[in-house]
């Protein structure tokens, strides 16, 4: 009884550590989204609107928030609320452990391709990476913390970032909670503003009423 009450008690304290680490992390991202806005107002692409280049770029964008959209939604299915109570290794979780944060990856890579720029696409992919790495780290630890050894072997077994396909396994049931689905949804479409903003610079750019520091290609 002492030791389920102590085991209770880690995970009760992973989950506040986790929350804690969160705002962190949403707070850094903030700060990081400030130079990105910078970046789409003051920077231009060397290909101009409707150019070949500029457009698959921007297309690409495209394709890649709709990936981040739809996979971070996915990976609610099986997550739900659950990272700090026991560990999920079904489904996207049972081939690599951050999920959630490979999508926001791809999201964060068509943010940045919306300005028709390949270089400004990895670096806010590369800004977006390390600020994940590091609240991974700190997740990951205070996991282990919750978890235990059950954390501990899934740790040795599935990658961080990286997916391994061949360690695929899916869910015979899945206890879906509808609202944390509907929330990350809505959340992930934000990563949408980007489209409408990066044309409106563009536009803006291109009246002259925004100088242009720098083209980027």
């Amino acid at each position: 009884m002492g030791h389920d009450g102590t085991h209770m008690g880690n995970m009760a304290q992973a989950s506040i550590d986790i929350g804690r680490v969160q705002t962190i992390r949403k707070g850094v991202l903030l700060a990081a989204a400030l130079p990105l806005v910078a970046a789409f107002v003051l920077v231009q692409s060397p290909w101009p609107e409707g150019q070949k280049i500029h457009e698959s770029l921007e297309w690409l964008g495209i394709g890649l928030i709709a990936v981040c959209i739809v996979g971070r939604t996915w990976c609610t299915l099986y997550i739900g609320g659950r990272k700090s109570a026991m560990v999920v290794d079904e489904g996207p979780y049972s081939v690599i452990r951050n999920p959630l944060y490979m999508f926001s990856l791809l999201g964060a890579a068509g943010v940045g391709a919306q300005t028709g720029s390949f270089v400004l696409m990895l670096v806010v992919s590369a800004i977006v990476w390390l600020v994940f790495r590091i609240v991974v780290a700190r997740e990951e630890k205070h996991l282990l913390n919750g978890l235990g050894e059950p954390y501990r072997d899934y740790v040795s077994r599935v990658p961080r970032f990286l997916p391994r396909p061949s360690l695929w396994r899916n869910a015979e049931f899945l206890e879906v909670r509808p609202s944390r689905v509907v929330r990350t949804f809505m959340d992930a479409c934000f990563f949408l503003a980007a489209i409408p903003l990066a044309e409106l610079f563009e536009w803006l750019q291109e009246l002259g009423v925004v100088p242009v520091l720098l083209r980027l290609p």
